[in-house]
């Protein structure tokens, strides 16, 4: 096992971060490297908010669901699916350009979290701790007021990073037998309740927020109603009609 792959199948997310600061070219290095993921047909559909200002990281902090750790990390930066940018450069050039369409929500969704795994990757290897912010979503249209979102963009995850001021335990993940199909899809019931039992075991006996549950139990809120149901209307007014 190379250390690459050390690095990846090492990763936590940190919630705790020390009072010690990003160096601007390391923070540059690290977009850098995100950059250079993958991007659908060259586009690079997203746009990076470093938010620096202490008063608008509190304000994510809690339109994100009460998470501290979003003002208390180093730097905290929005990742935004960005159709703006690549739309109007090729109105530029005189093509009559169809907005709004499915494949355009999903290019720059993809290409979003591409590039921001990357950047996790990279700071990583440096050092740093990071924690994805999903609860973005949360209140999509409050953070892209506060952030001067335009029309075509969209804020699709925030990103803690600063230095680790904890040592939580790497999570468990599923075996690799039941993601990984040879040729076509199988069923796959009886390694997820034994994988229940691996995270039931792991939940408690953590050094942190013990809890007796399991992977199953764990997934029930996301599907036993409906998750953020304003993200549709959200993304059409976003100037994504999904057509």
């Amino acid at each position: 096992m190379n250390d690459v792959i050390k690095l990846l199948q090492s990763h936590r997310s940190i919630r705790k971060f020390s009072d010690q600061e990003i160096p601007r070219g390391l923070l540059l290095e690290l977009i850098q490297a995100g950059q250079s993921a993958a991007t659908s047909s060259h586009v690079q559909a997203y746009t990076v908010i470093h938010v620096k200002d202490a008063a608008n990281r509190e304000q994510i902090a809690e339109l994100v669901g009460g998470q501290g750790y979003v003002a208390s990390c180093a730097a905290f930066l929005v990742f935004c699916a960005d159709m703006k940018r690549p739309t109007e450069a090729s109105a530029r050039t005189g093509a009559n350009v169809e907005r709004g369409m499915t494949e355009q929500l999903l290019v720059a969704t993809v290409d979003t979290a591409l590039m921001a795994q990357n950047v996790v990757v990279a700071a990583e290897s440096e050092g740093l701790g990071i924690c994805y912010i999903g609860g973005i979503r949360n209140n999509p249209q409050q953070i892209s007021d506060l952030l001067h979102l335009p029309e075509h963009v969209y804020p699709v995850f925030g990103l803690c990073l600063g230095y680790p001021a904890h040592e939580p335990e790497i999570k468990p993940r599923l075996p690799v037998e039941a993601i990984l199909k040879e040729d076509y899809y199988t069923e796959d019931s009886e390694l997820v309740h034994a994988f229940d039992s691996t995270m039931q075991a792991y939940y408690q006996a953590r050094s942190s927020s013990n809890k007796n549950t399991d992977w199953s139990h764990n997934l029930k809120p996301l599907f036993d109603d409906k998750l953020r149901p304003h993200m549709r209307d959200f993304l059409v007014k976003r100037g994504f009609e999904m057509k």
